[in-house]
């Protein structure tokens, strides 16, 4: 197998727990490794692994695993496991892997899952729209839908995720989290390939030519995984197209480093609203 056979890449280490006396990694951690990967792969599409099965009522189980060996990893390798999903039948899935140390391929894998309902363990038929998220992401299309409008279009899917994000994960009173900022604002709001939205934010007009961000949440599976930067970019461009020069919000002080990564600069001191730690800042938007 080659890296170029593989869109989808997740980085490791090898740990000095997973190596023998001549630190070569053990046979059963590959199997370990791809199980992680998966779990990576479902990020990868935007899909929140407990979301799947409440929407579509079945959960992928391992049938079978083939592993073939190449030749061994060792302590303090940096590899990459690769995943493609390879076949989709009626109720079962092939995911292809590879483990590869720079370009040596070292490991691959034949995974084979099942659909079946949690609770009676029964097979269930794969659903055509899972199918079109597999089918798509490995095709190179975009796993997220952004759309931009009001609060009357965008105002229930926008407000389950900062219900999840904000006060049922953050423990934000529900009143504090809504407010009457919301009719007039600009929203924008990503879904996934199963239609379930994954993350928001809201624009609105701080000044003349200042725009204000603000109610950014995202899914805590898919923080990390660039849908954040997605809706923040999204914003932005709204921002733009009405003029704006000036783009200010406050950030947690956990994202603060989120937001230094996509052009933005402290320019407040720390301060504390809703119980959480803040610090406003600041972008300067630049004609594209």
């Amino acid at each position: 197998m080659k890296r170029q056979e593989f869109r989808f890449f997740h980085p490791l280490r090898v740990r000095w727990a997973e190596v023998d006396m001549q630190r070569v990694v053990f046979n059963a951690h590959y199997l370990m490794y791809f199980d992680v990967a998966i779990t990576e792969y479902w990020r990868a599409l935007a899909l929140p692994y407990d979301g799947i099965i409440l929407q579509l009522g079945s959960e992928p189980f391992v049938r079978k695993a083939t592993v073939e060996f190449n030749a061994p990893a060792r302590m303090d390798d940096d590899l990459h496991v690769a995943l493609r999903c390879s076949r989709v039948g009626n109720s079962s899935m092939v995911m292809t892997g590879a483990i590869f140390r720079g370009d040596e391929h070292l490991i691959g894998a034949e995974l084979v899952y099942v659909f079946a309902d949690p609770s009676t363990q029964t097979s269930r038929p794969i659903p055509q729209s899972l199918r079109d998220v597999l089918a798509g992401y490995e095709a190179g299309a975009p796993v997220l839908q952004l759309r931009t409008g009001d609060w009357a279009d965008l105002g229930r899917d926008a407000s389950l995720v900062r219900t999840e994000v904000f006060v049922q994960e953050q423990g934000v009173p529900e009143d504090i989290e809504r407010d009457d900022a919301d009719a007039s604002a600009v929203h924008v709001v990503a879904t996934n390939g199963l239609g379930q939205p994954v993350a928001t934010g809201r624009l609105l007009q701080a000044g003349p030519g200042v725009a204000k961000i603000g109610r950014m949440a995202v899914n805590r599976i898919l923080r990390g995984t660039g849908v954040g930067a997605q809706v923040l970019q999204a914003l932005e461009a709204a921002a733009r197209q009405r003029g704006d020069q000036m783009v200010r919000l406050n950030a947690q002080s956990s994202a603060q480093g989120f937001y230094r990564k996509q052009g933005y600069s402290a320019c407040t001191e720390p301060f504390e609203e809703a119980g959480i730690l803040h610090i406003g800042m600041e972008k300067r938007l630049t004609v594209l």
